[in-house]
């Protein structure tokens, strides 16, 4: 039985061998044909398992993180950050910092007016879209920002980090599902106590019972 296990094993390493120069070479010009495929597993497949990046490239998980990502609204292109600072005070290796903006009053304003990252030092742990309350944060997917200088390429800027919710929405489908659910219930419950209570009716007095005559009162017989 030993004998016949490590002899089926190696067939079946043998068999990979053959296929690799049998059937891989059939998918040189379709990958030649559309740079940048996807391939959900790299064993999906006969013939040679590897996947050939930059040619090919694995689906990323949608949990997968790499560098923040600032949500911007789609529609009307407002910035969801309000300038908190939560991420900045949380952020382990303090790679965040920003700028709030001011009113022509003179009060702050609740978007900021610059924001930075330094992604020399992001260690990517996802805190600051852990602890945002605004949803505001998120971990991009965009692996591939390799450059040949540091000091310049690698602070990102407000402009460099902002996305779209529909870019959201489709790098992160699921999520972004159960958070539209959470803020569609949350204005249903905010416009329920904003609706004005209508008044109850004014309950209404019932007339009181005879009572028993009161003694000592004059008899009506003759």
């Amino acid at each position: 039985m030993f004998g016949s296990g490590v002899l089926r094993g190696m067939l079946v390493t043998l068999r990979h061998f053959v296929e690799t120069y049998t059937e891989d070479p059939r998918r040189v010009k379709a990958r030649a044909a559309t740079p940048n495929a996807v391939r959900q597993t790299p064993n999906d497949a006969r013939g040679l398992f590897t996947v050939q990046y930059p040619e090919e490239k694995l689906a990323i998980p949608e949990r997968f993180r790499f560098y923040p990502m600032l949500i911007v609204d789609g529609t009307t292109g407002q910035d969801w950050c309000t300038s908190c600072g939560i991420c900045a005070k949380v952020c382990p290796p303090q790679c965040i910092w920003i700028v709030r903006g001011t009113q022509p009053n003179g009060k702050p304003k609740p978007e900021p007016e610059e924001f930075y990252l330094d992604t020399t030092i992001c260690m990517q742990c996802g805190y600051c879209a852990e602890f945002c309350p605004f949803d505001a944060i998120k971990m991009n997917h965009d692996y591939e920002l390799s450059a040949y200088e540091r000091h310049e390429s690698a602070i990102y800027n407000k402009e460099m980090l902002s996305v779209t919710t529909t870019f959201y929405a489709r790098t992160h489908p699921r999520a972004w599902a159960e958070e539209s659910a959470v803020r569609a219930e949350k204005e249903a419950r905010d416009k329920a106590k904003a609706a004005p209570a209508t008044p109850a009716p004014a309950p209404v007095a019932a007339a009181p019972a005879p009572g028993p005559a009161p003694t000592g009162a004059a008899s009506t017989r003759p």
